[in-house]
């Protein structure tokens, strides 16, 4: 699927199917609408007169042209009370909910009246949720199933925004534009996160990347086991102890700015996670497939940075491996020293991910990051306290925090602040070591981010705790069963304006 933007009359368009919005109470259409109405002879009038369309947010009623017109039907979608003021994550919403209904129809090449429902928002905005709509809203991860029938969820052509407003089309192009390539980056960490763990192994996650790379003219490293031995990555060498499979320490560079200082982006790699000798309970395992999001989000963010080009310098870092149990796995009670020198007592094998982004974080700064972000599938505790609504954020720093907020209400996400008061260093400190690697059931995200604090140090800094928003069970706006890939378009929009 393609998405364009042309300058014009909707009714001129070659398309299969045209889509209008109408506000809900209209007793009259205007603009793009109108002219579909006259032209149908008054159709889409009578569809609202009959009480079918009553122009609801996220309403459809379909009329067919029977010829009258180059598509085949007209679609109206409802937008919601005229007194609303409309936001781009309500557009971005609609549209992802429409396009399901799209597909369903087979609606063929789609033809979009952007002016109607976005003249109050700027042109760009618009034009980059609307493409986000589409792209995310019809993701679907079906690739295993080999019985077409499993498939046969319909499909959809090319899509157009039309824009009658000519002084408009260049911003909603750009806008549009850059909608399809963050939109298309989610989607990878979609397809990453979704993978069963036997097919998303550490070496087939840093080919994945190497390809990125290679792609979209990115620099990248991988760290095998031998030269984190060498750097002494014993924190994070010590979760990959108890897998047959490689580790992969991944790297991905990407210089738009001058000098080396970097903004860090950090994700946890565990691709596929038991807890280790820490087993966890066999019910609901298979979905420790997904642990590797965080991985996967900083990975997919780096393709959509490369692609925009801002003038800044980011540094993707994504340790992976497994966490299994087996005769060579770390033991409770073991104690491991990170690269930075501090010493961990293991009290815990299933808290693995802290342990792997304490070698990550520590890497980042040794590199010349010097604003970090680290992105994790972290606690169970995390679900606990927001749920699947909000995910966690910790940082040391006002700024970076703020500057996620707004990057994060751009993308249309929610997130919660939770604090790191110094009250909390008590639960992780150690007898045998410096820290241990959990302070217990009480604060258990808290004291994973107070543990992550140590190796972040002074370089302001932030902590992503996305364990509850990491899947969904249900279609919903921009959300698709599965892997929802979040936060991607967050880190690239904190980037993007880290830029401007």
């Amino acid at each position: 699927m393609q998405i364009s933007v042309t300058g014009g009359e909707l009714a001129k368009q070659a398309a299969d199917t045209y889509v209008v919005g109408i506000a809900e109470g209209a007793r009259r259409l205007t603009g793009q609408a109108a002219t579909l109405d006259r032209a149908l002879d008054g159709a889409l009038t009578a569809q609202i007169t009959a009480g079918i369309a009553k122009g609801r947010s996220g309403e459809l009623a379909a009329v067919a042209t029977s010829g009258r017109l180059p598509a085949r039907t007209v679609v109206m979608i409802g937008t919601g009370k005229r007194d609303e003021a409309e936001t781009a994550d309500a557009l971005r919403t609609r549209v992802a909910n429409v396009a399901r209904r799209l597909r369903t129809m087979e609606a063929g090449a789609v033809a979009f009246a952007s002016g109607d429902a976005t003249a109050a928002l700027d042109p760009a905005d618009a034009g980059r949720a609307i493409a986000e709509g589409f792209i995310l809203g019809l993701y679907r991860f079906d690739k295993h199933h080999t019985n077409a029938a499993d498939r046969a969820l319909g499909s959809i052509g090319d899509v157009t925004l039309v824009e009658p407003t000519a002084s408009r089309v260049a911003p909603l192009t750009t806008g549009a534009d850059e909608g399809v390539i963050v939109a298309e980056a989610q989607n990878l960490a979609r397809d990453l996160g979704n993978e069963p763990a036997n097919l998303m192994t550490p070496s087939i996650l840093a080919a994945r990347a190497q390809r990125l790379a290679s792609e979209h003219g990115l620099e990248c490293k991988v760290i095998e086991r031998a030269e984190a031995e060498r750097l002494k990555m014993g924190s994070y060498l010590s979760v990959t102890n108890g897998s047959v499979q490689p580790p992969k320490f991944i790297v991905l560079t990407y210089r738009g700015g001058r000098g080396n200082r970097f903004i860090g982006l950090v994700g946890k790699g565990i691709t596929f996670d038991t807890g280790g000798i820490s087993l966890k309970p066999g019910a609901g395992m298979e979905s420790m497939k997904g642990d590797m999001t965080g991985a996967a989000v900083v990975i997919a963010a780096m393709g959509a940075i490369a692609q925009l080009k801002p003038a800044v310098n980011v540094m993707a870092i994504a340790p992976c491996t497994e966490n299994m149990p087996s005769g060579s796995a770390t033991k409770p009670g073991d104690v491991v020293y990170a690269m930075d020198g501090q010493s961990i007592e293991v009290v815990n094998t299933d808290a693995e991910g802290r342990l792997v982004l304490a070698d990550a974080l520590a890497y980042a700064r040794a590199e010349g990051c010097t604003t970090l972000i680290d992105v994790a599938t972290l606690t169970g505790a995390m679900s606990v306290a927001l749920g699947a609504v909000r995910y966690g954020v910790f940082a040391n720093d006002d700024r970076v925090y703020r500057d996620l907020e707004r990057a994060a209400t751009a993308a249309g996400e929610r997130v919660w602040r939770l604090p790191l008061d110094a009250e909390y260093e008590e639960l992780i400190k150690s007898d045998v070591a410096d820290i241990k690697n959990t302070g217990g059931r009480a604060a258990g995200s808290i004291t994973a981010a107070k543990f992550l604090q140590h190796f972040a140090g002074d370089t302001p800094w932030a902590h992503l705790d996305i364990a509850g928003v990491m899947a969904t069970s249900s279609d919903k706006g921009v959300l698709v069963k599965g892997n929802s890939g979040m936060p991607v378009r967050t880190l690239v929009n904190f980037v993007l304006a880290r830029a401007r």
